[in-house]
């Protein structure tokens, strides 16, 4: 038990992926890796709920499960949680690989009952994590040559039981239905198939990596005023307000999509964009893996670790020696001077780079 081995004849494989959208959107490259390994294997994903959208027209995947947040007494959540079990249960896996570290993801793949269970090593709860996987393995390892950081996350997991990624690009893929919806929703704001604009997300999760509304107003501004660009603002609808608080007064050339869409829907209006420009969160990865050049401002976060930094996909930061830090803002403090001290010439300078690329 917990030792590497070389890939054999399964034919029903699940992918648990319990993180964020971003952590879904760069687990594409795994789930194309296992599908290549196994082409007669069945593979389906375990993820959140509803981040499933995104993968609807994955034509590796099998079936996508997902998990929800189970609310209500204690009796209900036993009750729904061991019914969701049994169903994994009952779908007879033969291997079943957990893609993150947390105590969720490895409690469900022991429930699967498959013959082989594999999951990464946690030095803290290795014991345990030991009974709930068959095999464990090492990590993270340094990214080999030519390996898409972020998706290495993943990637390293399966390298170690012999799956090799002969591409690993995120790439998302469009549903008919979802592509029809993103066009419906643009030419509400005058905006066609063939349109030429850029897609905007300046909210984060997490308020230290967000940079100032007023900023992302005079950017879209200078790109109305030099190239007339309009700009199309995206994010979940807990951040219309704030995604309004920057169109307000520019509504020739800014247009508030917040909170309007679903994640497939999302990843098409973001195909469509000419540009996405945005901060350090989910967007940029799904901008990127449905082909859309993007130019990224990062604060305290480590983006070589997540993100590539090339002719097509620019990283902004401010240059302090002090970052990336990896803290929650300065101290701790949920602000980032390294993200009040970056002015908007420093992001179009990048834009401008970008686009003489895509011109």
């Amino acid at each position: 038990m917990n030792h590497s081995s070389s890939p054999s004849g399964f034919k029903n494989v699940l992918l648990i992926q319990l993180g964020d959208i971003g952590d879904v959107v760069l687990t594409t490259p795994t789930i194309r890796a296992v599908k290549e390994t196994y082409p007669d294997a069945r593979v389906s994903i375990l993820v959140r709920k509803p981040f499933g959208n995104l993968l609807t027209a994955d034509p590796n995947i099998h079936e996508i499960v997902e998990s929800e947040k189970i609310r209500g007494s204690l009796f209900h959540f036993l009750w729904k949680y061991l019914a969701f079990a049994r169903r994994l249960r009952q779908a007879h896996y033969d291997l079943v690989i957990d893609l993150r570290t947390g105590d969720r993801g490895a409690i469900l793949a022991f429930f699967t009952g498959a013959k082989k269970r594999v999951g990464r090593s946690v030095e803290s709860k290795k014991f345990w994590r030991e009974l709930a996987f068959t095999t464990t393995v090492s990590g993270p390892t340094p990214n080999p040559e030519n390996v898409h950081p972020g998706a290495d996350q993943s990637l390293h997991i399966v390298r170690e039981i012999g799956i090799t990624a002969t591409d690993s690009t995120p790439q998302l893929n469009i549903a008919s239905v979802d592509q029809a919806r993103a066009l419906a929703l643009l030419g509400k704001f005058g905006l066609a198939a063939d349109s030429q604009w850029v897609s905007v997300n300046p909210c984060s999760r997490w308020k230290y990596k967000e940079w100032g509304y007023e900023k992302w107003g005079e950017v879209i501004d200078q790109l109305w005023q030099t190239h007339r660009l309009p700009a199309v603002l995206i994010g979940s609808l807990e951040e219309t307000a704030a995604c309004h608080e920057i169109v307000a007064g520019r509504e020739e050339r800014a247009f508030n999509l917040a909170g309007r869409t679903t994640l497939g829907e999302l990843a098409a209006v973001l195909q469509l964009s000419s540009l996405h420009l945005g901060v350090d969160s989910a967007a940029p990865h799904i901008a990127a893996a449905v082909g859309t050049p993007t130019v990224t401002i990062f604060g305290p976060g480590n983006w070589r670790g997540w993100t590539i930094d090339d002719h097509l996909h620019r990283v902004v930061t401010a240059g302090l020696p002090c970052i990336p830090c990896g803290q929650k803002g300065c101290e701790d403090t949920g602000q980032s001077r390294c993200l009040d001290q970056l002015d908007s010439e420093a992001v179009l300078e990048k834009i401008y780079s970008v686009m003489k690329v895509v011109s």
